[in-house]
């Protein structure tokens, strides 16, 4: 960074508790080698011994890969991590703000938090993040479990722009299309860098969500996964399922119900959002003025 490279910014929780092992880690290195192919560098966020730690090492990857004890670390716990000492995996919120703090402009991950189908006073940490961090968050939208259309309507409501990567559809996730509007669409990295600079002149400190639906014939058509989100959804509440455990509860649960059809979707738009991302990060590198200075 000191010597202004692009880097892009990767989150841990979907090590942590995304995806089972091997396959969080198989995914996140393939994420990595991604953002490395387009020519910038890749910085793992996560907490180490109970330090919030960008850059993770490899064999540190690995063991937080198989840490079935690594704890869930939101904007909320950041400040908890040296009583609980141990290791954790940072969610949208945390590594966007981690990031950001040090400098780091753009940041990968598959889809961002919102407010619960059901239940609209469950708020996911990411929404309020991401409308006082200046960072470029490279995702599917919001996960396809949620009440997108209020999702959206926060986003608005919080000043952050809903940037669509060739695309005028909201993409849902697992899905490319949701029937809903976009704010914006980004036809190349450029146009995402302006948006970027537009932005920083003017003082604005929300981030930019730019939205990049799975590849095409990776996706599970929106049709076949909404049955199936609400079986998940049904089983859930029978079992009382709730907070910070429910989104994970319904993510496993799809994943068997489709036949981990899912699980496919997810792996294809994490790479593939990885890709954006580091076209991004070299186009601000090129064209945007200096990061801030990182703040200690």
């Amino acid at each position: 960074m000191d010597d202004g490279r692009p880097v892009v910014a990767l989150e841990s929780a979907l090590i942590t508790h995304g995806f089972a092992y091997p396959a969080n880690l198989e995914t996140t290195f393939r994420m990595m080698e991604a953002v490395r192919a387009q020519g910038a560098l890749p910085a793992v966020v996560g907490v180490w011994h109970g330090t919030p730690t960008l850059g993770l090492s490899d064999d540190q990857i690995g063991v937080l890969a198989a840490d079935p004890t690594a704890h869930k670390v939101s904007v909320r716990d950041l400040g908890l991590t040296g009583l609980r000492a141990g290791h954790g995996g940072t969610t949208v919120a945390s590594t966007s703000v981690l990031a950001a703090r040090a400098g780091i402009r753009v940041f990968a991950t598959g889809g961002i938090g919102g407010v619960h189908r059901g239940h609209p006073e469950d708020v996911s940490a990411d929404l309020p993040t991401l409308a006082s961090t200046p960072i470029v968050v490279v995702c599917a939208g919001a996960k396809s479990i949620l009440d997108l259309p209020r999702t959206l309507e926060y986003l608005e409501t919080a000043g952050v722009p809903v940037v669509g990567w060739r695309t005028d559809e909201f993409p849902a996730f697992y899905s490319r299309t949701s029937g809903l509007a976009v704010d914006a669409r980004a036809e190349s990295p450029d146009d995402v860098a302006s948006i970027v600079r537009a932005q920083r002149s003017l003082g604005l400190r929300q981030a930019v969500l730019l939205t990049v639906p799975v590849p095409d014939g990776d996706g599970v058509p929106a049709v076949e996964v909404k049955p199936l989100i609400e079986q998940a959804v049904t089983e859930a509440d029978a079992q009382g399922v709730t907070g910070k455990e429910l989104t994970p509860y319904i993510l496993a649960r799809l994943v068997s119900l489709s036949h981990e059809r899912t699980l496919r979707a997810n792996q294809s738009l994490l790479v593939n959002n990885a890709i954006v991302a580091g076209q991004i990060a070299c186009a601000l590198a090129a064209t945007a003025p200096p990061a801030p200075t990182p703040q200690r």
